[in-house]
């Protein structure tokens, strides 16, 4: 799944069969190279779901428990979030000082929130190079040739 298509899904609490939020922004951890929580807006309750939270990521929604796993953002994940930490539109910089281009999408698997791949005009990059993403950049470990 790719993090574009579930940007603005439907947050669903299995416990009221309501909606609870919506899907803002992706929190990426780039030392596991996984995506460890969800920005969520149009809450009542909190903006952050961490995503051992999620019961389900479906096509459809995201599924939760109950509203109370909807927390306010903590130490953990404050670091990682915000527009400033986003992935997608951001330049890829190898870690030569090559510049790759931009950063289109984010391929992930969404049983487990694992990044699989950073999506570029005209390349793909398996995520496990991801070394870390700032203000001014995507870093990525250059490509081993030979």
């Amino acid at each position: 799944m790719r993090f574009t298509e579930a940007m603005g899904r439907k947050v669903v609490s299995l416990a009221t069969a309501e909606t609870v939020g919506t899907l803002s922004e992706f929190v990426v951890d780039p030392r596991s190279q996984r995506v460890v929580a969800l920005g969520v807006s149009k809450s009542k309750t909190g903006d952050t779901l961490r995503w051992d939270h999620i019961e389900s990521f479906g096509p459809d929604a995201v599924t939760i428990a109950d509203a109370d796993r909807l927390t306010d953002t903590d130490s953990d994940v404050a670091p990682l979030s915000g527009k400033e930490h986003a992935l997608v539109g951001k330049r890829v910089l190898a870690t030569t000082g090559d510049e790759l281009g931009q950063t289109d999408d984010v391929d992930f698997d969404p049983g487990s929130g694992v990044l699989l791949t950073i999506l570029l005009p005209g390349e793909d990059i398996d995520a496990d190079r991801l070394v870390g993403v700032g203000s001014y950049a995507v870093v990525v470990q250059a490509a081993q040739h030979g």
